[in-house]
């Protein structure tokens, strides 16, 4: 009897020594923002308030105060674009973001608007850590105070960190000779040395393309990836990777919740996890007050600064309908050129209707931010499209099809001339374009910024809504800001009517 007593005891130690196996369990709340580029809520369609720092500040304390574990994520995208920014090159928003500082922070392409100087004198202003493992240097090393990967415990549960830019951002931005490794590659290089390194758990965030992550999920790379760049609102798990975005401007906050158990199995760490996911709508929450207070002084700030002179006037500028519908008019001139100028494109088309302001700015008077904003009041922003050289001059084409009704879709352009005769039927009045100097190849490729209404093949542009564009238009940057930036550089505007566009003359 006895014998047989211990055999039961043997077995049942056998049946519960697995479960007794398991050394360590913890619950991770990761939250994630994203392209939060607005420092005050907006109205959306629904009427209600939404989005804003006081509002996203409101959802990451409420978790930090729960206690346990949290770790909070910025997946890029906020020194740009917006109007204050384009003041201040982005410093209010750090500014806002240290008063709640995320845990990880990946740069986006719009962290290099203002350029590299810039990206590092806002970095070092931030107090909260940047990772960016594939970024380097000019000459290929690792940059100061930016770090590739590091872990973290969470009760004995070892969390792994890894962060990436956008690879994309020399197109796209100005991040001059900052050197950007494929994206993909760098977190499978760094999900492997952060489980080499003994992580349990492995998060990726990333400034990257759905495509991109996507790809990287497929890899195993990393347990769980949050990104920013798509301006969606997005979860996915498939059994074996999370993934989350979370909309833009703080609209939508997403939150991860991860249980995570360790045990030890002859000799090894073995994981399991599950997660659970939380979609905060923003309009629920009440604003953080303390930020609430910052963001209204900023808003005050940024009211003044509206009425700052940006550059003075050697010439006049007309906005009235006569003169930005029916030819050339300096004040177009002047803001294509400001198009052109940020983008690095080979030419640039805006339509005269986006300029609204209806009156006559004369010489040597000044021009102020809030003028500007008076000729562009859209939000519109500047996309830099591709496009071949027969489908621009099918675009152009339209730009002269409505003279008789003054139309808003006559263009006004920077880096190209052309020549055009009325009486010719709509469709055929081009004589000649010319771009760079050179006759238009109606096989070449051409970059062309232009603003998002076109963009979209709006007032008959058709052909500017099939090409391709380089960034998304809700990720391009604001037009009123490059107008803003372009003139103060100038500081003098001697831009007048050049000859660009032509009536032939029979």
């Amino acid at each position: 009897m006895f014998a047989l007593r211990r055999l039961l005891v043997v077995l049942c130690l056998t049946v519960v020594l697995p479960v007794s196996a398991w050394t360590q369990s913890a619950k991770v709340t990761f939250v994630l923002t994203n392209d939060i580029y607005l420092m005050g809520e907006t109205i959306a369609p629904d009427g209600k308030l939404r989005g804003g720092f006081a509002r996203l500040a409101a959802v990451v304390k409420a978790e930090r105060a729960k206690g346990g574990h949290v770790i909070f994520a910025h997946g890029g995208d906020t020194l740009s674009p917006s109007l204050m920014s384009g003041i201040d090159g982005g410093a209010h928003i750090i500014a806002l973001t240290n008063m709640v500082p995320p845990d990880i922070f990946a740069p986006g392409n719009h962290e290099f608007d203002f350029g590299k100087a810039a990206f590092f004198k806002r970095m070092a202003e931030a107090k909260f850590p940047v990772y960016a493992a594939n970024m380097r240097g000019a000459d290929g090393k690792p940059l100061p105070n930016i770090k590739d990967r590091s872990i973290v415990d969470a009760g004995g549960v070892r969390i792994g960190l890894t962060g990436a830019a956008y690879d994309q951002t020399p197109k796209v931005s100005s991040s001059e000779d900052l050197k950007f490794l494929p994206t993909v590659t760098a977190m499978k290089e760094q999900g492997a040395a952060l489980r080499q390194e003994g992580a349990d758990f492995v998060v990726a965030v990333m400034h990257a393309d759905r495509s991109q992550a996507v790809d990287l999920s497929a890899t195993n790379a990393a347990d769980l990836i949050l990104t920013g760049h798509n301006h969606d609102l997005f979860v996915q798990y498939d059994g074996r990777v999370a993934m989350a975005e979370s909309s833009y401007d703080g609209h939508y906050v997403t939150i991860i919740d991860v249980a995570i158990d360790v045990a030890m199995v002859e000799g090894r760490r073995t994981v399991k996890w599950w997660p659970q996911f939380r979609i905060v709508d923003t309009a629920t929450m009440t604003p953080d007050p303390e930020v609430a207070a910052a963001v209204a002084k900023l808003e005050a700030e940024l009211s003044r600064e509206m009425d700052q002179p940006l550059a003075k006037l050697a010439v006049e500028l007309d906005s009235r309908n006569i003169a930005v519908r029916t030819g050339e008019a300096a004040i177009g001139n002047l803001i294509a050129d400001a198009m052109r100028a940020k983008s690095g494109a080979d030419a640039a088309v805006t339509n005269g209707g986006g300029i609204r302001g209806g009156r006559v700015y004369t010489a040597g008077s000044t021009i102020t931010r809030r003028d500007v904003l008076a000729e562009l009041p859209f939000g519109n922003r500047v996309v830099t499209i591709e496009i071949r050289g027969r489908d621009l001059r099918s675009a152009l084409e339209n730009g002269f099809s409505r003279l008789a009704d003054a139309a808003g879709r006559f263009p006004q352009v920077s880096g190209m001339t052309i020549q055009f005769d009325p009486r010719l039927p709509a469709g055929k009045r081009i004589v000649s374009i010319k771009i760079g100097g050179a006759p238009l190849n109606p096989s070449r490729v051409y970059r062309i910024a232009t603003n998002d209404f076109l963009a979209r093949g709006s007032d008959g542009y058709d052909t500017f809504g099939k090409a391709r564009s380089l960034l998304p238009a809700d990720d391009s940057p604001l037009l009123a800001n490059e107008v803003m930036s372009y003139l103060q550089k100038l500081g003098t505007v001697q831009t007048a009517v050049q000859g660009r566009i032509n009536v032939v003359q029979k």
